[in-house]
């Protein structure tokens, strides 16, 4: 079933990422996808490649801590939230527009694809 998920602007993306602060950063896009534009500070887990690093999710990611997640558009974003959260992650938050959206409100250095 599918539930309301928690989510982040791009706008508060981007104040996160001049914080301190403990959470982490999930970006669920392709390898090629980050060659054409990525942001600092991301973890890649690509979501095509769930059965190769599902299996240790705990020991790469704190369940407790504030996860953020990001995809191109936030499809694919949104999907792993609700994998998460029905793994036990406890604070997990979608990246509303993704990476496009945010090239288009934050910073266009970010290239669009």
């Amino acid at each position: 079933m599918f539930t309301s998920l928690p989510e982040i602007t791009v706008d508060q993306l981007a104040t996160l990422l001049q914080e301190e602060g403990d959470r982490q950063f999930v970006d669920v896009r392709e390898p090629h996808e980050l060659e054409l534009a990525q942001l600092e500070g991301f973890t890649n887990l690509p979501l095509s490649q769930h059965g190769e690093w599902s299996t240790d999710i705990h020991s790469r990611l704190d369940a407790n801590k504030e996860t953020l997640v990001l995809c191109h558009h936030g499809m694919r974003s949104a999907q792993m939230c609700q994998w998460l959260i029905s793994q036990g992650f406890t604070n997990v938050k979608n990246v509303t527009g993704g990476i496009d959206a945010y090239s288009c409100a934050v910073d266009a250095a970010v290239p669009r694809y």
